[in-house]
Order: structure tokens, then C-alpha cells, then sequence
């Protein structure tokens, strides 16, 4: 069995707690995941994985979070390719806009998405909980 990376960017902690929730259904089906900020992660990473989970909240107009996360988003994105990928945020406004851009980003660039974003207003609620879940349990048996 392989290992799942979750990384992630929060600013409030929602995401985080998303990506926590993510990392925990890879482990139930006794894959090893590693929760890592996105300040922590680069392109040279991507190799240690099987597969990796991507979470960024909305920020702004809808965009992805400018300073740390997209950095390293668009440094990553060139190596993911071969990696099944899943994304999940958080928002506060909108009508997850900001994550549609973001899957048709991936999908142009030929990364291999798992299922659809999973997003959560505000706070996870249970049902962003148990989404987040299952987007771990997907990375674990891709």
C-alpha cells in the first residue's frame, strides 16, 4: 500500500479540520497519511506519495490562497499526473466557483482527479466530515 499526502492551507482552521478529516478515512483503510501545511511542500515531495489531497479555502474573489498555497499549487501541478488527486476546501460566500476553476485547472493540466471537490460553508459540518472521509478512503485504494 502506498501513502497519502493531505496537504493543506487554512487560515481559520476549517480547512484544517477538513484536512484532518481526510487523512483519518486513508488511515481506516489502513493506508498512512501525512497532514502537511502547504509551506511544507514542493514538487520533490510529490514522488513520496501514492496519492495526494489538496485543500485551500476560497479567498478573495474566489480564488485560491495567494501567498502560500498557490505557490506551491503551481509547483506541484507539473508532477501530478501520474498521482490520483482529490481537493477540498472551505468557503465562507459564494457558490464554489472558486473550486470549479480549480478542478478545470487540474483536469486541463491531465491531473487525474478522484471525485469532485468536497467544500464545506464555514465549519465542517457531519456531512463535510463524513465527504472528507470518504475523499480519504478514495486516495487510499486508488
Amino acid at each position: 500500500m502506498g501513502k497519502v499526502a493531505v496537504v493543506y492551507w487554512s487560515g481559520t482552521g476549517n480547512t484544517e479540520k477538513m484536512a484532518n478529516h481526510v487523512a483519518a478515512g486513508a488511515k481506516a483503510e489502513g493506508v498512512d497519511a501525512d497532514v502537511i501545511q502547504a509551506s511544507d511542500f514542493n514538487a520533490g515531495k510529490v514522488a513520496n506519495y501514492s496519492a495526494i489531497a489538496f485543500g485551500c479555502p476560497s479567498m478573495g474573489d474566489e480564488v485560491l490562497e495567494e501567498e502560500e498555497f498557490e505557490p506551491m499549487f503551481t509547483d506541484v501541478e507539473g508532477s501530478l499526473e501520474s498521482v490520483p488527486v482529490g481537493l477540498f476546501g472551505s468557503y465562507g460566500w459564494g457558490d464554489g466557483e472558486w473550486m470549479r476553476q480549480w478542478e478545470d485547472r487540474c483536469r486541463s493540466k491531465g491531473i487525474k482527479l478522484v471525485s469532485e471537490g468536497v467544500m464545506a460553508n464555514e465549519s465542517p459540518d457531519v456531512a463535510a466530515e463524513t465527504d472528507c472521509k470518504n475523499l480519504g478512503g478514495l486516495l487510499a485504494r486508488s
